[in-house]
């Protein structure tokens, strides 16, 4: 991928382009399934996806403890990759150059720091992890940030409204909503290992409440429409 090689699932809309691009970046168990469809849940709204994998091919277990640690740092080679598949879509022909970025869970976490730290235009935060120490300078100068988060989850608890008071200190645009009745991963269709399933909806009510993910998808798309593909049409 560009001048940084690692592997990635890239999802082009149908027709023609110029596309805004947006990169996704994964839940904790790395490149699955369930978020190379978030690839091509966009492609199908119009935007050129790229999912970077930031384990470089190697399984989740092996590769996650050095991912938070990058994550915790803001820098390493994990933010190298996102960086990489920004440039990848922005200097691709068939993109507008405009490009956002999204992330669930740990990948939320890498969404909202690189919001601040490269050139996107938008950035998605769902359940995301969020930056330890003072928030509001880590967010300072950041693009405009829509998030969600499931009032379930007692991982995040009290997470979405540290998250907004800390985008209105640093001024950035935001949207932020906490659901009350959902979980984390609500917004997709993650999957977790069975012996872990029981143990995960207590803490954290995975899963719960997807009949929230309807609109959290629409003020998703609605929040980078405005900034993502009106910006490209001007």
């Amino acid at each position: 991928m560009g001048a940084t090689r690692l592997p990635g699932y890239l999802a082009v809309p149908e027709g023609a382009g110029p596309w805004p691009g947006v990169v996704i970046i994964f839940e904790a168990s790395g490149a699955t399934e369930d978020m190379r469809d978030q690839a091509d849940r966009f492609a199908r709204e119009g935007y050129l996806a790229v999912l970077p994998d930031l384990y470089d091919g190697r399984p989740w277990l092996r590769c996650v403890r050095r991912a938070m640690r990058d994550l915790t740092r803001r820098t390493g080679p994990s933010f190298e990759y996102i960086e990489a598949a920004r440039g990848l879509l922005a200097g691709r022909d068939d993109c507008t150059g405009d490009v956002g970025v999204i992330g669930f869970c740990m990948g939320g976490g890498f969404a909202l720091v690189a919001a601040a730290k490269y050139d996107f235009a938008a950035a998605s935060a769902n359940y995301a992890l969020l930056p330890r120490g003072d928030m509001a300078r880590a967010l300072e100068g950041a693009c405009p940030v829509v998030a969600s988060f499931g009032g379930k989850d007692r991982t995040l608890r009290g997470a979405a409204g540290r998250l907004e008071r800390a985008l209105t200190e640093a001024g950035v645009p935001h949207d932020v909503k906490e659901y009350a009745g959902s979980g984390h991963s609500f917004l997709t269709e993650s999957k977790v290992p069975a012996a872990l399933g029981p143990v995960m909806k207590i803490i954290m009510g995975h899963g719960e409440g997807k009949e929230n993910a309807a609109d959290g998808w629409r003020r998703i798309f609605s929040f980078f429409g405005e900034h993502l593909q009106k910006k490209s049409t001007t």
